[in-house]
């Protein structure tokens, strides 16, 4: 049984899916994905994906505003609070850097993060990490703030083995994979993944982008996380059993807010 780390449910076009989430969880169970984790990347949009997803115990959400979205949605302390806080936000992002899309609001974004990285220590949910060209700032970031305290991910890596080593032995923290690692210009990602160990990985789609091989083209969704399972059994040597119990195993220790459901 698989588990989708980090999709965007509320932005899948859902008339490829007979205009609801029931044809979406459908093609996942049949897939083999048990859950999946729906991040929030503004406050705006943070109320009506979770009323779309509320019925599905399957779903876990979590509230942040994404470094990309920052500055045409400034972040309003009080109100991230407010949505962090709920019981059913089981984690604080997504959140980060990305100077490779946005160089110019790097100010505006490093604070952004700060405040995600303390209001995360302070409720104990982990962190969610969109990092991209930001690889000193990021780690930086995370040091100040002693984010080993709350825990936390990054996301739909692309970065350096340096990167990601300094962040598991540094912070602890995870690393999750998606789709970007079956791509075919993809060597330099999937040899970071052959050394990273298996038991700091997660897998995610991303959904509704980066779709893996062989879906290219397509819109991603939850139940395409297999596919990047069978990529990293691939890379690693191991079986996709191997992959996919013990990333749902690490999934579960990231994300200990989140209630385990039966198949």
């Amino acid at each position: 049984m698989y588990i989708d780390s980090h999709c965007h449910l509320d932005k899948l076009k859902l008339d490829e899916f007979n205009g609801s989430l029931d044809e979406v969880m459908r093609q996942a169970k049949q897939a083999g994905v048990q859950q999946m984790l729906c991040i929030g990347v503004t406050l705006d949009d943070f109320p009506q994906m979770r009323e779309l997803v509320k019925d599905y115990p399957q779903v876990a959400i979590s509230c942040g505003v994404h470094p990309l979205y920052i500055a045409k949605h400034p972040l309003e302390q009080q109100q991230l609070r407010e949505f962090a806080s709920a019981d059913d936000v089981v984690a604080i992002g997504e959140t980060g850097l990305d100077y490779f899309y946005d160089s110019e609001s790097k100010h505006v974004q490093r604070n952004s993060f700060a405040y995600h990285i303390e209001l995360a220590n302070e409720l104990q949910k982990p962190l969610i990490i969109h990092t991209r060209d930001a690889r000193d700032d990021t780690l930086s970031l995370l040091r100040e703030g002693q984010a080993q305290n709350c825990g936390g991910v990054l996301h739909c890596f692309t970065e350096s083995y340096e990167m990601a080593k300094q962040a598991i032995d540094d912070l602890d923290f995870f690393i999750s994979i998606s789709g970007i690692a079956s791509f075919r210009n993809a060597s330099e990602l999937r040899d970071v993944v052959k050394k990273l160990p298996l038991d700091k990985l997660l897998i995610e789609t991303d959904s509704p982008w980066l779709a893996p091989v062989p879906h290219r083209g397509k819109q991603n969704q939850p139940a395409f996380v297999a596919d990047v399972a069978k990529c990293v059994a691939d890379i690693k040597g191991i079986t996709v059993a191997e992959v996919a119990e013990t990333t749902k195993a690490n999934f579960f220790r990231l994300f200990n807010r989140v209630e385990p459901v039966s198949a």
